[in-house]
């Protein structure tokens, strides 16, 4: 299980973010994770969406720079060593996490949820499947 990844380009200017967050919400894309990363002259805003075709689609319209790529959502245990056990496993595995980061609006309250980008994201789903550790698709995202 993986899911796709939105990496948009912005300037790293005033107003700029918001002009992207303000086409997602004017076409009623909603954003389930978003990871900023910024340099002196562009960022790179990495989003989670439950609809990747149609914010592919808005983003390509009003010419936003864009990737798309894999990677995996992981409900981690909320609990003291979580997500230490799951990056014990990557890391048995050979497995490196490249980038990852935290996101809300999970539906149980005993996880927590974070995506991590690897290499080869179907050996990190298969390691961390035989431990237990479930991993999330983009229909899990769905409001309801």
């Amino acid at each position: 299980m993986t899911l796709k990844q939105i990496s948009v380009f912005v300037e790293n200017k005033p107003g700029k973010l918001q002009q992207l967050t303000d086409v997602l919400a004017k076409n009623a894309i909603n954003m389930r994770a978003l990871s900023l990363a910024e340099t002196s002259e562009f960022g790179i805003v990495r989003i989670i969406v439950e609809d990747i075709e149609a914010a592919s689609a808005v983003l390509t319209a009003e010419s936003f720079i864009h990737t798309i790529s894999k990677v995996i959502g992981v409900a981690i245990p909320d609990e003291p060593g979580g997500l230490n056990r799951v990056l014990s496993i990557l890391s048995d595995a050979k497995i490196n996490v490249e980038y990852m980061y935290a996101f809300l609006g999970g539906k149980d309250a005993a996880h927590a949820y974070m995506i991590f980008h690897v290499h080869d994201a179907k050996a990190a789903v298969a390691a961390l499947g035989e431990k237990g550790i479930a991993c999330i698709c983009q229909a899990d995202l769905m409001n309801g």
